[in-house]
Parts: C-alpha cells; structure tokens; sequence
C-alpha cells in the first residue's frame, strides 16, 4: 500500500475511550475514522461538492479490519473515488496505524435531497471534484 494510492489524507487522534476492555480500539471507533475521512474532503468549504439543500448519506459500507489499532497514537485516513454513477458514487478508504493498515473501507454514498429526502443526481461539481479523487491504480 502507498500513500499515493489514496487522493486525500485526513488524520484523527486515538481516544482512550475509543478502546474496549481487551485494550485495542473498538471497532466502532473504525467508522467514526471512516467519517473522518469521508468529511474532510465531502464539507470541505474551499472545494464544495453540493449545493444548500442537498448533502451526502450512506448507502452500503464494508468494513475489513485487518489489524488491532492502540491508544495513545493516530489513525491516518486515506480516501479516493472507486466509481461515479448518476446519484451516487462509490469510495475507497484505509485506515493506518502508523504503517500498519488497520482496516479497508467501501462506501456507497448518496447525493441526497433535504426537501424531498430521495437521492438527487450528481451535481457537475460534485462529479469534477470526485473525479478528482479517482486513482489510477
């Protein structure tokens, strides 16, 4: 795995609270790092991806986890755009510990109307922007 795979790198801080009684992160903590990931590039307010009214929902996730994560320390987010479709896209994302990669992610993601509550096709930012976050691998 390299850093480059990954269009765009967020990190977020280990918690304490984020382990559970065996000592290693809980795999809650895993999605909450997803998240983190996912908004730092979705709500950024340089580079907008959509438009008052509308914002992002998850359809599908697959989580792998792939090894323990401790606390203290970081968890590094890496994320790119697998595929766009017409009202929703697909994202790839790892978690590392270090250089330890702790976990694979595959999101399905939704442009979403806040007024109708149903999925909205894509905006023509929104597609130049992920295309933008689209590896080629």
């Amino acid at each position: 795995m390299n850093r480059s795979d990954y269009a765009d790198w967020t990190m977020d801080t280990i918690r304490f609270a984020d382990t559970d009684k065996l000592g290693h992160v809980n795999n809650a903590a895993f999605s909450t790092f997803l998240e983190t990931g996912r908004t730092h590039f979705l709500l950024d307010p340089v580079k907008p991806m959509g438009q008052p009214g509308t914002t992002f929902v998850i359809a599908k996730l697959i989580l792998d986890f792939k090894a323990e994560m401790h606390w203290p320390g970081q968890a590094h987010i890496g994320t790119r755009c697998k595929s766009i479709g017409r009202s929703s896209f697909v994202l790839e994302q790892v978690i590392l510990q270090g250089d330890t990669v702790a976990a694979l992610a595959e999101t399905v993601m939704v442009m979403f109307d806040e007024t109708t509550r149903k999925s909205t096709p894509l905006l023509d930012i929104t597609i130049a922007r992920l295309k933008q976050m689209q590896v080629a691998l």
